[in-house]
């Protein structure tokens, strides 16, 4: 199983185009389940297009499930085999994350010997004291990490892949205002979350090393 997280980044592709030569591979994923967040437009949209083509079972997992619908047929047209799925997640809300995640251990724990119980309570977190871009952009994804960590280890071989941004150089903990409530600025805000994705991911990297 593949955890692949997706948050859009700046507008930046048609310079990148002109910049950096198209990406791609010949691997095949036959057999393999992917995750893709935020996958209904965008770069998640084209990551979920690209992993399907080579024959992965993709699940868009997205806050707009009409969005998730059209993208999923207009992917499934595109490479002509029904092996995208539409998932409803939204990321600034832990009971969704929680259901989200239930729903893929229900499913996938035919291919498991044991499957761990989710226990949580439930948060909205674009309602409690949590900037918006600071939960969705990394809480968000965080916590359905840790909810589907103990899955991806039994599923071995398994990844987890973190979507950042070059922007994230100009980020900065700001460990005693990480909400942004003495001072707001959404380019703050935003590279700041780009900046917790890469220490979340190395940190993890260095936790789940040899697993």
């Amino acid at each position: 199983m593949q955890l692949v997280r997706s948050v859009k980044p700046a507008n930046v592709i048609s310079y990148r185009n002109v910049r950096i030569k198209n990406w791609s591979s010949d691997a095949r994923l036959d057999g393999k389940t992917s995750i893709v967040t935020g996958a209904n437009t965008g770069i998640g949209k084209e990551t979920a297009r690209d992993l399907a083509r080579r024959g992965a079972r993709v699940i868009l997992a997205c806050r707009d499930m009409e969005k998730a619908n059209d993208a999923a047929k207009d992917i499934i047209n595109d490479i002509g085999r029904n092996t995208v799925i539409p998932c409803k997640l939204d990321l600034a809300d832990t009971k969704s994350i929680c259901e989200f995640a239930e729903q893929i251990y229900n499913s996938e724990s035919q291919q498991i010997t044991s499957r761990s119980k989710i226990l949580c309570c439930f948060v909205n977190l674009a309602q409690s004291c949590f900037e918006m871009q600071y939960g969705v952009n990394h809480l968000g994804h965080f916590f359905l990490t840790f909810l589907l960590l103990d899955l991806l280890k039994q599923l071995r071989p398994a990844r987890i892949i973190s979507l950042s941004s070059i922007t994230h150089s100009m980020g900065k903990s700001q460990f005693d205002d990480l909400n942004s409530e003495k001072s707001y600025h959404p380019v703050k805000a935003y590279v700041q979350s780009k900046l917790a994705n890469v220490l979340f991911t190395r940190e993890l990297a260095r936790r789940l090393e040899g697993e």
